[in-house]
């Protein structure tokens, strides 16, 4: 085993952890695809004949894991790809689907991407990736996101600097077919005095002043189940209806996809949902709600006491 490879593999997980993320959408099987690759690596090192740089090489190997793992699963989605808002009177009993859902990542990726940009974690980029074909998402992904030159690319993928900027070009067409996504910012003290009123409405269960906090045109979702609303109004109306068992909720802040998050434990201690907001313009634009409970299993939140005050770091 050379050490180049064994001194560089340590180093290179954190971005790794990234790159299958935003390849999978998911951050179970990032995980399981970086520990792949992480094998495969230590595996192959002794015949690493270093005709490219061991970045390339190891990126290469998860490049050719996310695409197995590609490979005949459905598109995850977020429940808007899936068809038009659901009316409140609609709602009844929603029945989890057995679609694969993009799912957070909670805290941050690699440190180093923050050059890169917040808005290449959001959960609207990440969402709109999975309607890449597998080698186009890759492109872009390591063009634009992690800056690698075309050469490099071109080095990983064995194939032309002509064919990696076609593909580009490709995958931006799509992604400007697009909605436009939330612009990433920092948060201001305007953006944590909202987080804090939000925080402490939902606590209490001031829907009426709740819903004064959001946009007027705000979406609500709630993976695994596939409904989406929007419009405060129909946000409301469904705090008050069907999701009117989350009165008693408390509320843990961490982050999320480079956006403010909140834990929800339902009445009892009860591990609920992950709340991620999005924020826009001084209000609410977004809430999107994931109720599994494996996100709880795997990222552990830690306790608050009720004399905590809440403060969220700048995402980033």
């Amino acid at each position: 085993m050379t050490s180049a490879v064994v001194d560089q593999l340590d180093d290179l997980r954190p971005g790794l952890v990234g790159y299958c993320y935003r390849m999978l959408g998911s951050p179970f099987e990032a995980e399981d695809a970086v520990q792949e690759t992480m094998v495969r690596a230590w595996q192959g090192a002794n015949g690493f004949a270093g005709d490219a740089s061991v970045r390339t090489w190891v990126y290469r190997i998860a490049t050719n894991v996310c695409i197995d793992a590609l490979r005949g699963r459905g598109r995850r989605a977020v429940p808007m790809d899936l068809g038009p808002a659901t009316a409140v009177a609609d709602v009844a009993e929603p029945l989890p689907s057995s679609q694969p859902w993009v799912t957070p990542m909670v805290g941050p990726l690699d440190p180093a991407e923050v050059v890169v940009g917040r808005e290449t974690v959001r959960l609207a980029f990440i969402a709109a990736l999975q309607h890449l074909p597998a080698r186009q998402r890759c492109v872009l992904i390591l063009r634009d996101v992690l800056a690698w030159p075309a050469a490099d690319v071109a080095a990983l993928l064995d194939a032309t600097v002509g064919s990696v900027n076609s593909a580009l070009q490709r995958a931006r067409a799509t992604l400007s077919a697009r909605p436009p996504q939330p612009s990433a910012t920092e948060l201001t003290e305007r953006d944590q005095e909202l987080l804090a009123r939000y925080l402490d409405a939902f606590q209490r269960y001031d829907i009426e002043t709740l819903v004064t906090l959001l946009h007027e045109d705000a979406i609500q979702s709630m993976p695994p189940f596939p409904l989406w609303l929007s419009g405060r109004q129909e946000i409301g109306a469904f705090m008050l209806g069907p999701g009117a068992e989350c009165e008693g909720s408390r509320l843990i802040p961490t982050t999320a996809n480079g956006s403010p998050a909140f834990w929800q434990y339902r009445a009892g201690d009860v591990p609920w949902s992950l709340q991620v907001l999005e924020l826009r313009e001084g209000r609410i634009a977004e809430i999107h709600a994931f109720v599994l409970p494996a996100l709880f299993e795997k990222f552990r939140p830690a306790p608050m006491s009720s004399g905590e005050a809440l403060r969220l770091d700048p995402v980033g």
